[in-house]
């Protein structure tokens, strides 16, 4: 048996009702607004299951793969963050696209809250 990969887990494909996503904004309380890789890039609110919550921290930009609500297209449950070698070995195998939605100018657009601008008054200097 092959033991090099143990901690390494299987690579897990999306099934029906089930598709890649992207983290696109962080909204707290264990909702994020994800987009799917699906016909329409459709997005979509995205809740992380609850067992999931605990264990695993999801950032803006991770890839994930979200189980489908029949009912509500709108809403989605987050069921596995993918690790950066995972993301490229999806790649390869042709699951997710090569480059994805601009989630680097989200990233961005997030650091520049954090810049407090002082307003001072030359007169009082």
């Amino acid at each position: 048996s092959d033991t090099s990969g143990q901690d390494k887990r299987e690579l897990v494909f999306k099934e029906d009702l089930q598709e890649y996503a992207q983290v696109t904004k962080v909204l707290g309380n264990g909702r994020m607004e994800v987009q799917c890789f699906d016909k329409e890039n459709k997005k979509r609110l995205g809740h992380i299951r609850g067992a999931m919550r605990k264990k695993v921290w999801i950032n803006l930009g991770d890839y994930v793969l979200v189980s489908l609500r029949e009912f509500q297209d709108q809403k989605c449950d987050i069921v596995q963050k993918y690790s950066d070698e995972e993301v490229s070995n999806l790649r390869k195998a042709e699951q997710l696209p090569e480059k994805s939605a601009n989630a680097g100018d989200a990233q961005q657009e997030e650091e520049d809250d954090d810049l407090v601008e002082f307003d001072l008054d030359i007169d009082e200097l």
